[in-house]
Order: structure tokens, then C-alpha cells, then sequence
């Protein structure tokens, strides 16, 4: 009962109130004026149509709030100068803008624009993004694409032709608004820095860091395992050495865009610089991009009397001396 009677003043009150405000003219007319005052200032915080979302918006330093507040109207951030300068002040006076890159994920109010902006809340997280071992350039560009937001597909594979092979796999750690030049950079200068300590390595191998990298390429996507790696390595220099083509299936991904097991007869035909069954040595460039250990096996082939290989379902290698040999082995673990 007792909550039932309060229940009752409680109606009683609202219908008071909204008695004076219909039946009173001059309550009437405060009502509705603040209603306009309330929505206007409402639509005035809210954020724009076209705020410019998943963006980095860069307050320089040394501007006053007057450039500020100017600055952030033109990139369509707030609706209202006036009103952002309003919610600053109140929030500690004109200099509390922390000058730098804020990156805005959604749309936000002015005051909550206000409120980053005085605060510091930048909201720029680096993004972890992992480049696994063998990647092309055109699968790196994808896995970016996917991580970052308003990413470069086009621009990040025009500027990376050249640097296929030499864009470390690696896990790394990207701002959001990184530029596919500064990625480029990044991964280049990482695979530099990994692969320094072998350079010595590399000139008494007596090969060029770039016939070293495209063989590491290859052996990335040929075989798995460090062993098996650094035997593939002795079969396939001996291969070059005897005059006997490369004939690995990994370099159509080059080709024709497909490795085993899917090539087939007209594929080993298909006229490409990259097709080891057609021209004899290594292809022009590396097919992908190499990690440390498939870098080392290259350097480090190891010597034995095979010369033929391949891999079965389960992705164990077996080996051959001779091609009789390798077609019992493909009859034996392939068919």
C-alpha cells in the first residue's frame, strides 16, 4: 500500500507540472524555448554527417584554441567552434589541448572531442599484424589490407615489385595510419637488420645476396622442416651446378598463381621466366618472401647422393638418387 500511495504522488506531481506548463502561457512558452535551446545545442554537438571516421586528425603545436577549433570545422570534426571552444575552456582553460595525431575509429560529439583532445587520449593503438614465412608480396598486401583500416592495396603492390624477397616475415607492430611506403620501409630495413650477421657467410658462399635470397624463396615453400631444408638446398645447387633445370613446383606461384597439387601437364609448359621446368637456373627474381632459417639452409646445403625429392600428403620428404628411384617414390607416396 505504501508504495502504491507513492506511486500516486508521484502521478499526481507529473500532472501538476504538465498542467502549468499546458494551461500557464508564460511556463508554456519557457518550455518550449528551452526545448529549441536544448535541441539546438544538441545538434550542434552532435558530430557531422561526414565526420571522418577510421582517421588521423594531427593537432600541430603552438596553435591557439581559436586555429584549433577552426582547424577541426574544416575536417569536419565538430559542427561548432564556438561550442568545442565552450567545453576546452570548461575543461581547464584554452591551453589544455595536447598537440598530435588522434586516430577517431566512429563519429564523436564535441564534447567528447574535447574531452581526447584535453586529455591526450590520442587513440592510436599499433596494430599486431604477423607476415607468415614464404608470403608474396600479394599475400602481404592482403593480410594488411585486412588489418589495417583505408589500407593502400594498390599503391603498397606498386611500390613492392622491386622488394619481393626482402619484406622480412616477421610480427609487427603498425599504427594505424601507416603508409604502404613506411611499411615498406619498416619490413625492408628488418630484413636488413636480420640478415646482417650472414652477409660474411653470403660472400664466402661465393653467390649474390640475391641468388641467395631467391633459392631461400624457393626452398621456403618446397619443404618444412630445417633438415629437410638444408638437404633440398645440396640437391638443388647440385641441379644448377650439373645443368639439370630446378624443376620446383613452388615457383608457379609465379606462373600461374598454384603450387601442387594442382599443376598439371599444360602448366609445366606455359612459357614464364619463373617455370624451372622450361629454363634452366634460378628464376629471375625470389618468389616470396624468406625467413632466417630458410635464408641459412640455402647457405648451408647439405652434401648427399640425392638428386630427386618430393613430398607426400602428410608433408614428409622423400628422397632419390635417380629418376627410376623418384618414380617409385611417387608411385609409392603420391598415387
Amino acid at each position: 500500500m505504501k508504495e502504491d500511495f507513492s506511486l500516486a504522488r508521484f502521478h499526481t506531481a507529473i500532472y501538476s507540472f504538465l498542467r502549468i506548463v499546458i494551461w500557464n502561457r508564460h511556463t508554456r512558452y519557457i518550455f518550449w524555448v528551452l526545448c529549441f535551446v536544448f535541441l539546438f545545442l544538441w545538434l550542434l554537438n552532435s558530430p557531422p554527417r561526414d565526420f571522418p571516421a577510421r582517421t588521423i586528425i594531427t593537432i600541430e603545436a603552438g596553435g591557439s584554441l581559436a586555429d584549433i577549433s577552426q582547424f577541426l570545422k574544416d575536417q569536419n570534426v565538430i559542427r561548432s567552434e564556438l561550442l568545442f571552444e565552450i567545453f576546452v575552456i570548461t575543461r581547464g582553460g584554452e591551453r589544455r589541448v595536447m598537440a598530435g595525431d588522434y586516430f577517431f575509429v566512429k563519429s564523436n560529439y564535441i564534447s567528447a572531442v574535447a574531452r581526447r583532445l584535453t586529455e591526450g587520449e590520442f587513440g592510436i593503438t599499433p596494430i599486431r599484424v604477423t607476415i607468415p614465412e614464404g608470403s608474396t608480396i600479394y599475400e602481404v598486401a592482403k593480410i594488411l589490407n585486412k588489418n589495417i583500416s583505408n589500407f593502400n592495396e594498390a599503391l603498397f603492390l606498386d611500390l613492392a615489385k622491386e622488394k619481393e624477397g626482402y619484406l622480412f616475415p616477421d610480427t609487427y607492430f603498425f599504427l594505424p595510419n601507416s603508409s604502404p611506403e613506411e611499411i615498406i620501409s619498416i619490413m625492408t630495413k628488418n630484413f636488413e637488420s636480420k640478415t646482417s650477421s650472414l652477409l660474411p657467410t653470403v660472400e664466402e658462399f661465393g653467390k649474390s645476396l640475391k641468388d641467395v635470397v631467391i633459392m631461400a624463396s624457393i626452398i621456403e615453400r618446397e619443404v618444412m622442416t630445417p633438415e629437410d631444408r638444408r638437404m633440398v638446398s645440396g640437391i638443388l645447387w647440385k641441379r644448377i651446378a650439373i645443368g639439370m633445370p630446378l624443376q620446383v613446383d613452388a615457383a608457379f606461384i609465379y606462373v600461374n598463381g598454384t603450387t601442387t597439387p594442382g599443376l598439371a601437364l599444360k602448366d609445366l609448359k606455359i612459357d614464364s621466366p619463373y617455370n624451372t621446368y622450361l629454363y634452366k637456373g634460378l628464376p629471375i627474381g625470389p618468389i616470396g618472401n624468406p625467413g632466417l632459417d630458410a635464408i641459412r639452409a640455402t647457405l648451408e646445403p647439405k652434401s648427399s647422393p640425392n638428386l630427386y625429392y618430393l613430398s607426400d600428403k602428410e608433408g614428409v620428404t622423400h628422397y632419390a638418387r635417380t629418376f627410376e628411384e623418384h618414380k617409385e617414390n611417387k608411385e609409392k607416396y603420391l598415387r
